[in-house]
């Protein structure tokens, strides 16, 4: 008995530090364009930035959906789109998005972030301010980055 309750006592500091770990501690910078970008500028800067995803925003900077470089590439290998530059140009990137943003706020746990990338299937949050706009990024990697070293 006394071995786990000293075992316990020593594994609560770290306990708590984990889930006191917040998004906007561990966030990166988001790769946004606003509303109004076209397919052309979002191909440019996913492809200058070598970047796997780009959030829309509007006016105010609140994400309104996230667009995948393979999102681009689908449609651009569609027979039935002309594939000179043009349409890129005239077509608007937000067009291309399939699913809205999911948020976390800044100062959501990392674990609950964690876990629900993992339960709805998708690989960044974005995160945002206490006014819905985006200030960053949390990921797979970002998670792993951080929660590893209060694992081992």
């Amino acid at each position: 008995m006394a071995i786990s309750k000293s075992r316990g006592k020593s594994e609560n500091p770290r306990k708590k530090a984990v889930r006191s770990l917040t998004c906007g501690q561990v966030m990166v910078k988001a790769h946004v364009l606003p509303k109004d970008a076209s397919v052309a500028d979002a191909l440019e800067r996913i492809t200058k930035h070598d970047w796997d995803h780009v959030f829309i925003v509007n006016s105010e900077g609140v994400p309104i959906g996230r667009i995948h470089a393979v999102d681009i590439l689908k449609i651009i290998a569609r027979k039935t789109v002309n594939r000179d530059i043009a349409w890129m140009h005239a077509m608007f990137a937000r067009e291309l998005i399939t699913q809205a943003s999911i948020t976390m706020k800044q100062n959501t746990p990392l674990l609950k972030a964690a876990a629900l990338m993992l339960s709805q299937d998708i690989n960044q949050l974005a995160v945002v301010d206490s006014e819905g706009v985006i200030t960053g990024v949390v990921s797979h990697s970002t998670v792993a980055r951080h929660l590893p070293r209060f694992i081992l």
